[in-house]
């Protein structure tokens, strides 16, 4: 029996397959959710790394500048379709080269956008939600916002299931403070009143799982944890768990930071994530970067 061929019982979640455009970070904290369900996952990644087809992940090698029929065939075959890969200055390369196959893909049950909260710019502190306005100032931000409102349009248009999710900043394994501390590259800068806000990828993964259980077409999520934190607090903290002296507090104004860092610094908001809770029944593993700190200081 084909997967579209299965009538979907309430509470059931037959396992499918999920075609990631991006094959990365996210992706991965995803499919380890789902392979040991049944799930059959794969992917684009530019090259074929040896580690992640361990995982039991297929994948489609992908230079982002070009459609391949692999990827067109494993479009037409999936049930679920997750795209991670941001804007490019072509804008989205997988509209631009999918969009046909997307849209008359017959077996689609949940396409997931992974965008960013850059989109609502600086509110100078104050919380904001899904329905709170786009103030985006930077090239690549507002160029999410087109790239969001395009997925939302593809999905209305050819009636496809399309959610877009916009994330904070995600840490995990082998990507967190904990690593940054011991490799020296960790820094703590001075602004008062900054906040970050932050998602383990593990409950990203329980996010889109959520989602892809229950799919509301057009809607849109936030994904954060419970607390937005100043960035230089969490340095500490993490220097603290590895015991080590946190590096010196240094003022924005005279730190050193490239162009895409000084980025995060120049907006300011607190994010809510009442939407993911109350919609998608989320019940997040780890609400705040302690917690999830001290989860992956166990295993590093």
């Amino acid at each position: 029996m084909n997967f579209s061929e299965k009538k979907d019982v309430p509470g059931s979640f037959y396992p499918g397959r999920l075609f990631c455009f991006g094959m990365g970070f996210s992706s991965q904290a995803l499919a380890k959710r789902l392979v040991p369900q049944g799930w059959e996952v794969s992917g684009t990644v530019r090259g074929a790394p040896e580690e992640i087809k361990a995982k039991n992940i297929s994948v489609c090698p992908y230079d982002g500048s070009h459609s391949t029929v692999e990827i067109s065939e494993a479009i037409s075959r999936s049930t679920h379709l997750l795209i991670t890969i941001p804007p490019q200055p072509s804008g989205d390369v997988v509209l631009k080269n999918f969009a046909e196959e997307i849209s008359s893909a017959r077996n689609l049950r949940w396409i997931g956008y992974i965008s960013s909260t850059g989109v609502y710019g600086d509110t100078q502190g104050e919380w904001v939600d899904e329905s709170s306005p786009l103030l985006a100032s930077t090239d690549r931000n507002l160029q999410r916002i087109e790239v969001e409102s395009a997925w939302l349009k593809t999905g209305k248009d050819h009636g496809l299931p399309v959610m877009i999710f916009r994330c904070v900043g995600i840490y995990g394994p082998g990507r967190n403070l904990l690593v940054s501390v011991r490799q020296g590259r960790a820094r703590r800068i001075d602004k008062p009143g900054l906040v970050f806000s932050r998602i383990h990828s593990e409950d990203l993964a329980q996010t889109l799982e959520a989602s892809m259980r229950k799919p509301q077409p057009g809607e849109v999520y936030n994904v954060s944890d419970d607390c937005p934190s100043p960035p230089a607090e969490a340095v500490e903290y993490a220097c603290g768990l590895l015991g080590v002296e946190p590096p010196p507090l240094v003022p924005y104004e005279k730190a050193d930071l490239s162009p895409t860092a000084r980025g995060f610094y120049i907006t300011n908001k607190r994010i809510s994530n009442k939407k993911i809770k109350e919609e998608l029944g989320v019940n997040l593993r780890y609400p705040d970067y302690r917690s999830g700190l001290k989860a992956l200081l166990e295993d590093f």
